[in-house]
């Protein structure tokens, strides 16, 4: 006999469907996509607020051009007559420690900070002097600073500035920007919070797990690797010659919403 063993996710019995509790039918038209998304993860019904930023940390993500290396590896595999759905799971794959990754390294420096704060009764700029000299004494990379293109992320900013409008910003925000001030006064390098930075603070603002990190990329990058893959199927010829450097822009000119 088989065993019988436990989820507290979904429940599916004829003519009906229970997510954490609650009827998807009724659910549906009701909750926002990023709202169903911390419905899953954390088992209740995130505010309107909550549902707004994790939308946001989605839209900033959603693609970064084909030099990134998870649209690399989707566009050189569907470049070899690979099926949509392979080339996509190469793009996925590729999303590591080093790409997408970095977000849960930089939640858990914020959180070993905020532990200072709490266990050792540390200010916030205590706290982040410890965290970055820890880090430059080892010789490692604080994750979530500086970034290879940018020197002011224009997401960053955006997502502090709506996290302060729906209330969400805190204690870790705060500390991100202590340790980015602190990594100049001590190391000398400006290295500007990246994308990775302010979605890692503000996750962690809203107790999303630290293992979780790379989800939230995963799920915002898919619908620019979606657009990049169908682009290399319908627009060029298969097995050719790809040379990331060289791609050249020629969709619409810069326009408003």
């Amino acid at each position: 006999m088989t065993e019988v063993w436990k989820t507290a996710i979904t429940h599916i019995e004829p003519n009906k469907i229970v997510v954490r509790g609650y009827k998807l039918d009724q659910l549906m038209g009701k909750l926002s996509y990023p709202q169903m998304i911390y419905l899953l993860i954390k088992g209740e019904i995130p505010n309107k607020c909550v549902g707004k930023i994790l939308d946001a940390i989605l839209a900033s993500s959603i693609d970064h051009g084909v030099t990134s290396p998870s649209c690399q590896a989707a566009i050189t595999v569907a470049s070899t007559g690979a099926s949509l759905n392979a080339a996509l799971a190469a793009g996925i794959l590729s999303i590591n420690e080093f790409h997408g990754g970095a977000i849960e390294k930089s939640m858990q420096a914020l959180e070993a900070a905020i532990i200072l704060v709490r266990k050792e009764k540390l200010s916030i700029a205590v706290a982040a002097e410890r965290i970055v000299k820890e880090h430059l004494d080892q010789k490692k990379k604080i994750m979530g600073y500086g970034h290879r293109i940018h020197s002011d992320d224009p997401r960053t900013s955006k997502l502090f500035e709506l996290s302060s409008e729906y209330g969400i910003s805190g204690k870790y925000i705060e500390m991100s920007k202590a340790i980015q001030r602190k990594l100049l006064e001590m190391s000398g390098k400006n290295l500007p919070i990246n994308v990775d930075g302010a979605i890692a603070a503000v996750l962690c603002e809203l107790g999303i797990p630290s293992e979780l990190a790379n989800v939230f990329f995963i799920i915002a990058r898919l619908p620019g690797l979606v657009a990049h893959v169908y682009e290399e199927k319908v627009r060029y010829k298969p097995m050719r010659k790809i040379d990331f450097t060289k791609a050249e822009y020629d969709g619409p000119p810069e326009r408003d919403i």
